[in-house]
């Protein structure tokens, strides 16, 4: 019987207080209202023991401080940031955990709040390691108002256990490639670090940069050919030119007939095209290109293209 339905039953017989409820024989009561009404009845006298259940508070590994005056300068940051994380590794040490991430937020003069996360590659407690890692991020930081207060928060985790197969390797040292990354990130911008995928289109080389994951993968999608292998030539490697090298293509009746360009020259005495590519004519990222295979003179075979009237030079056949 649910506990509305004896609450119910129970007012209509004149019980309405705890007192009352009390009062009632725990036998009779059991017999016509069941265990519940009983359990209702030890509570009401005092004979119901109801266990605790303890819940630990959740922990923050945090560190702040506020800076008395102004800074303007690196090394103080710098100071403070290192004793965080030494505080920080002692107490995820004491209960067997260590950084799997770190969050640093830096207050400035003007109230606004900078804040950066680094992802640790392999979760750790070494202080020389993480502290490198927000060192050689501050070393290209700038600001234009002074930081007056300065926070780092770790996020724990259990240390890594990975068994891997007879014929699997993982990098040799995952902290030195992360710090490698970050130097050439600071270097030369996040855009320009990663690892490059090719994207689902037929343009040539069309791809995009994603963060580095260290997973061994393929950038060729499953069943997709490399443009550079889909040609009459198939069982020939296409050695590209990076960039593609600009040239001058004379034309007979529409038809190759002479190169010239930086890289090589002559007479065109085999040719196999046009093939007409093209694509995102619905955007205004639409492009269209028409490529010939070459044989030239001196028995070299190239890859060129003409694309807004403008000829170029893919690479040569090998």
């Amino acid at each position: 019987m649910e506990v509305q339905e004896i609450f119910a039953i129970l007012h209509k017989w004149g019980i309405h207080t705890i007192g009352q409820l009390a009062a009632l024989d725990k036998q009779q009561l059991g017999a016509r209202l069941g265990p519940e009404a009983v359990r209702m009845w030890e509570r009401a006298n005092g004979r119901s023991n109801r266990l605790l259940k303890l819940i630990r508070p959740s922990e923050s590994f945090q560190e702040s401080f506020e800076f008395e005056r102004e800074i303007e300068t690196a090394e103080p940051l710098l100071f403070m940031l290192r004793r965080f994380l030494e505080q920080l590794a002692v107490r995820l040490a004491a209960i067997y955990l260590v950084t799997k991430k770190l969050t640093l937020r830096i207050t400035f003069g003007n109230k606004q709040i900078y804040e950066r996360v680094f992802k640790i590659p392999q979760p750790t407690n070494d202080v020389d390691l993480l502290f490198r890692m927000l060192q050689t991020h501050l070393e290209n930081f700038r600001s234009e108002h002074p930081i007056v207060a300065v926070a780092l928060s770790v996020e724990p985790s259990k240390p890594a256990q990975e068994q891997f197969g007879l014929f699997e390797t993982t990098l040799h040292n995952p902290h030195q490639l992360s710090e490698t990354l970050a130097r050439l990130t600071a270097l030369v911008g996040g855009d320009r670090i990663g690892t490059p995928v090719l994207e689902e289109t037929h343009r040539p080389d069309a791809f995009r940069m994603q963060p580095f994951s260290g997973a061994a993968g393929s950038a060729v999608p499953s069943g997709e050919t490399p443009h550079a292998l889909r040609t009459a030539h198939a069982t020939a490697a296409l050695r590209r030119f990076r960039p593609a090298v600009s040239a001058s293509v004379l034309q007979d009746e529409n038809i190759p007939a002479h190169v010239h360009s930086a890289e090589m020259f002559g007479k065109v005495i085999d040719q196999r095209g046009p093939y007409l590519l093209s694509g995102n004519w619905w955007d205004e990222k639409s492009w269209g290109r028409a490529e010939w295979d070459l044989q030239l003179q001196n028995a070299e075979v190239v890859r060129c293209h003409k694309s807004e009237g403008t000829w170029k030079l893919d690479g040569i056949y090998d």
